[in-house]
């Protein structure tokens, strides 16, 4: 992996808590992220007492070179989102500026956790669509701004393995959004993935969720057993 054609982008637990439903029950579990990047879920949770662990490739690198990336980028995403601010619903922030600063709040977060929260084994470079978890050893799995989102450059086979996995490592599957980056329309995926998983003798359904910062970003796709 080349950390120079990565995007580092960030979201905070209250993000995550609404962009799965997570109730306090869920969040009592053992979770495992993936894809999670330097998103603050993981930090926030441990300092409760929480049980989480999170899977990505850029874990391969230090603190000190993820923030160098993070801050190469930083400003190119910001000035896109201010060039073209219509994708987006400006309710739960307010502005370009106030989203960038949540953004870097969690990053920052995320990187003041990052090297001891790797020598813990809570933030392991790994990825989809093969994980190194025993059966079952999740209660929930989450999948956030990755699979649907690049439905353009993950075709659906990828899509059904890495699902697979998710549901071989877990309990229940949950991933967000169901957008394709590409038009901000909804994965051409998601009903091919439900059929293939419902007829597979899970249950797999999208829900609406209370977040929604990329129009018509609004909805989860929850998957588990009977």
């Amino acid at each position: 992996m080349k950390l120079n054609e990565v995007v580092p982008w960030g979201r905070n637990a209250d993000e995550y808590i609404r962009m799965f439903s997570l109730s306090d029950a869920d969040l009592k579990g053992k979770i495992l992220g993936c894809g999670d990047g330097p998103a603050s879920f993981n930090t926030e949770m441990t300092e409760k007492g929480r049980n989480v662990i999170s899977v990505d490739p850029i874990y391969e690198f230090s603190a000190e070179k993820i923030e160098e990336r993070i801050n190469h980028v930083y400003d190119i995403v910001i000035g896109q989102v201010k060039k073209d601010p219509s994708p987006y619903v400006w309710n739960f922030f307010k502005s370009p500026d106030e989203m960038g600063q949540c953004r870097l709040k969690s990053m920052k977060r995320f990187l003041s956790d990052y090297e001891k929260g790797r020598s813990e084994g809570r933030y392991k470079p790994e990825s989809l669509p093969e994980l190194s978890f025993p059966d079952k050893v999740f209660d929930l799995c989450l999948s956030s701004h990755f699979l649907f989102l690049y439905s353009g450059n993950l075709g659906l086979d990828f899509h059904i393995k890495a699902i697979s996995e998710m549901l071989r490592v877990s309990r229940e599957a949950r991933i967000f959004p169901l957008l394709d980056h590409y038009d901000n329309k909804e994965s051409a995926f998601t009903v091919p993935v439900m059929e293939y998983f419902n007829s597979k003798g899970y249950k797999a359904e999208t829900l609406k969720v209370d977040y929604e910062f990329q129009i018509g970003g609004n909805h989860m796709m929850k998957i588990k057993s009977h």
